[in-house]
């Protein structure tokens, strides 16, 4: 099974053009973080609330991408919230996640890296490529991720808890325009309100999310003269 991470990932990835849909570099930062916290806390490996994010098992959960994040809040500050969290994350591991996400899909066979050079062969010397793409090799998977998340959205049927956080968080983060129709949205509206308050496992996690999301639109949107 995929982690939260490797599907947020493929959710974002142009199959087109292999490089990530045009959202905000913030929002991006926001799904890569808020994305390991989740599956950190349906692991039961966090949890948190409006005081602190403590660790309550540091036990190896078996991914390293999961394991580093773990050690780095187990041996954090332990007064640290999650807001605290998700910015220090944000700042200093959003990298890090993505890369170590898309490699865990390319050695899943789900996606091939493609790297070509800015100049002509009579250059090769010199060793200048554009940034890698990701192509698909394998759709199934993506496309069970978008049929799910259109599912848990657009029925209404009550989906399980991994369906609803996965569902709060692209929430959460704003990806939702970059994925579905502005009617889609607007019609699903009280359908997302709900999974909301039955994300009891990532419901601090996704609050926190939301609002770091909506204070850097409204700063991005009014910026300091």
């Amino acid at each position: 099974m995929l982690t939260f991470p490797e599907e947020v990932v493929l959710l974002l990835l142009d199959d087109e053009e292999g490089i990530f849909l045009p959202v905000a570099k913030s929002t991006l930062e926001l799904a890569m973080t808020g994305s390991v916290l989740m599956e950190l806390a349906l692991a039961s490996r966090i949890d948190t609330d409006l005081e602190r994010l403590a660790v309550i098992d540091p036990a190896p959960t078996g991914n390293i991408l999961l394991n580093h994040v773990l050690k780095r809040i187990t041996d954090g500050e332990k007064s640290k919230n999650v807001g605290e969290w998700i910015n220090t994350l944000s700042e200093e591991e959003t990298t890090a996640i993505q890369e170590q996400a898309l490699g865990s899909l390319v050695g899943h066979g789900i996606l091939k890296r493609e790297e070509k050079r800015l100049l002509p062969e009579i250059f090769r010397h010199l060793c200048i490529f554009r940034s890698p793409r990701y192509f698909s090799t394998d759709p199934t998977p993506k496309r069970e991720v978008a049929e799910r998340l259109a599912e848990t959205l657009l029925s209404d049927e009550i989906p399980d808890v991994r369906e609803i956080a996965l569902a709060s968080l692209i929430d959460a983060c704003g990806i939702m325009p970059a994925l579905f129709r502005e009617d889609e949205i607007e019609r699903r509206t009280v359908r997302i309100e709900l999974l909301r308050n039955l994300d009891l496992i990532g419901r601090e996690i996704t609050r926190m999310i939301a609002e770091i999301s909506h204070s850097k639109l409204q700063s991005a949107a009014h910026p300091l003269v």
